[in-house]
């Protein structure tokens, strides 16, 4: 466990072995639309999700300014879609 302390009483403890876990589980990557028109986030969302065709799934967030955050939950999806997958 690490306990992080400024020289308070009170320390904050993080489970190293949880946090790893927890890192290694998730790829994600930001995508922009280079486009004039606006971007309709459910088609886009069910579009993409049903050509990618996802092991473990995927989990899109909507950034704002037609950006989107993408979460893979295996490494092979996300270099699927890096290594030309639409």
């Amino acid at each position: 466990m690490l306990h992080i302390d400024d020289g308070e009483e009170s320390a904050w403890g993080v489970d190293e072995e949880q946090v790893e876990e927890e890192v290694n589980q998730v790829y994600s990557m930001v995508g922009y639309f280079l486009t004039a028109s606006l971007v309709n986030f459910q088609a886009m969302r069910n579009t993409l999700a049903n050509l990618w065709h996802p092991i473990g799934g995927v989990v899109i967030f909507d950034l704002g300014d037609k950006r989107f955050l993408f979460k893979f939950y295996h490494e092979v999806d996300m270099n699927r879609v890096i290594n030309g997958a639409p």
